[in-house]
């Protein structure tokens, strides 16, 4: 290339770059531009084989067995609802195991009770006699 073909190759690309120039600024000259992305919603469907809540049996050991337990079992029969219905079978199984075994304990420890009150009613009857 002879000097004045490299000075107007040179030009041309100088003219390329300000022509393109406008495209990479914002609406000042000299500011950059900022791309924004378009917000994803991601949505799950509810489970369709969704892990047992134990919903009622947490609310019968809260009224007839333990209170403490039945209410710690109710919140993770709740919190199983919310993950069948969110889609998230692994914390939907986490929380319905916690409260089936929540609520076993609150029966066991609700019949050991009553058992307990009972030989001790009976015990305090005899002494009486």
């Amino acid at each position: 290339m002879t000097p004045d073909q490299l000075q107007h190759h040179q030009h041309t690309s100088t003219i390329l770059l300000d022509i393109q120039a406008p495209y990479a600024q914002g609406p000042y000259s000299g500011q950059a531009a900022v791309a924004v992305q378009p917000a994803v919603f991601v949505t799950t469907a509810p489970l369709t084989n969704p892990a047992p809540d134990y919903m009622c049996y947490s609310i019968f050991t809260m009224l007839c067995c333990c209170l403490p337990l039945g209410i710690a079992a109710l919140v993770y029969s709740c919190s199983t609802q919310d993950a069948n219905y969110s889609g998230r079978r692994e914390l939907a199984e986490k929380n319905s195991n916690t409260a089936r075994t929540l609520n076993h304990v609150a029966v066991a420890l609700g019949l050991i009770i009553i058992v307990g009150y009972i030989i001790f009613y009976f015990a305090l009857m005899n002494n009486m006699n």
